[in-house]
């Protein structure tokens, strides 16, 4: 099933694709006029110049990019982060630098990956008891390491 996305692109890059045919996420990238330092342990927004609309039922969610988490520390501390379909502002990415490094991010590096999520909304039944199960309240490793 193909949907439709509305796109206004204005940065100086192509936009958002896939990078194999099994990709799930499209690579985004910094819109910037000047490479930005990132000290460890602050965050920010970045900009990327996309702005989209998506069809109601829709959400773009934000992700990290697990090679940069792994070898930059560069994170997403709000992941996934969420692109509502009623959003009209310019797609940022909040990124955290995890690392006790300096991270320099330039125009156009690849900062995140976004993937497109079909969700349900749903309607609220409130009840006085809720069904059992063999787990029961059990959570937070409560089923083994």
């Amino acid at each position: 099933m193909k949907v439709e996305v509305k796109i206004i692109n204005k940065s100086s890059h192509d936009l958002p694709d896939y990078e194999t045919s099994g990709s799930a996420g499209m690579d985004l990238r910094a819109n910037l006029d000047e490479k930005f330092i990132l000290n460890p342990f602050e965050r920010s927004a970045i900009p990327t110049g996309l702005f989209i609309e998506l069809p109601q039922g829709y959400e773009a969610q934000i992700r990290p990019r697990s090679g940069l988490s792994l070898k930059t520390g560069l994170s997403i501390p709000n992941s996934p982060g969420t692109i509502d379909s009623d959003y009209r502002g310019e797609i940022k990415v909040i990124v955290a630098n995890l690392s006790n490094e300096i991270v320099e991010i330039n125009h156009g590096d690849r900062i995140a990956q976004m993937v497109l999520a079909k969700y349900e909304r749903v309607n609220w039944t409130e009840v006085d008891n809720i069904g059992s199960t063999e787990r029961g309240t059990g959570g937070f490793g409560s089923t083994g390491v």
